[in-house]
């Protein structure tokens, strides 16, 4: 009979850095989608979103997320995995539940699906005061966002939805450099990049030059 394995797990600190990945596929998804929303690209080709929606935005972040929850970041767990859900969800509401609603409502199904996602945000917002500037901006202007959308989808408004657009862009530059500074001074092993850490914060989506990694106290 073979003896029990006895070596010790390795801890969560052995395990790379998800954050600068998770926000690497929402920052690229949100920015090409938020193209269309902005009217830059012609509206007939907004199906190219959706194999980064499930891929790059959805799957990827989804399994960042599932990382955050092994190195103990509830912060960071909770905000990937609803985030790569959303996106999974977005690619199927797009592909399989859309084309089907009745046209003359059809937009009340899209404000409340971009509701629900707007509350999510705002109160994460809130828990993002605990991080550092880098992905404070990301939140806010990602409640921006979806706040805007969802005013544009009730009522149906294009120009809401261009308005939206555009502050979904910045809000896909900002997480592009959320994610740019993790993965730069996590590989520098030095703060080359800031992300502006705030007196209170305790959590983080990664990277080095942030706050402490884990939980708030």
């Amino acid at each position: 009979m073979s003896t029990p394995d006895t070596t010790p797990a390795p801890g969560a600190d052995s395990i790379a850095d998800p954050g600068p990945l998770g926000l690497a596929g929402f920052a690229a998804t949100t920015f090409v989608l938020s193209s269309f929303n902005a009217h830059l690209i012609d509206q007939n080709l907004l199906a190219v979103v959706l194999p980064l929606a499930l891929f790059y935005g959805g799957l990827a972040q989804l399994l960042a997320g599932l990382w955050e929850f092994r190195k103990g970041n509830t912060f960071g767990s909770t905000a990937f995995v609803s985030y790569g859900a959303f996106w999974l969800s977005y690619a199927a509401y797009v592909k399989f539940v859309a084309g089907g609603l009745p046209a003359g409502t059809a937009h009340q199904a899209t404000g409340l699906y971009l509701l629900i996602w707007a509350v999510f945000t705002v109160y994460m917002t809130v828990a993002a005061l605990r991080t550092n500037g880098a992905i404070l901006a990301v939140f806010v202007t990602l409640s921006l966002t979806f706040i805007l959308l969802t005013i544009a989808e009730f009522s149906q408004s294009t120009g809401m939805t261009k308005v939206g657009g555009w502050v979904g862009l910045i809000t896909a530059l900002c997480a592009w450099y959320a994610s740019f500074a993790a993965v730069t001074n996590a590989t520098w092993k030095q703060n080359v990049l800031p992300v502006f850490p705030g007196a209170g914060a305790k959590v983080s989506l990664g990277g080095r030059g942030g706050p402490v990694a884990g939980e708030a106290h």
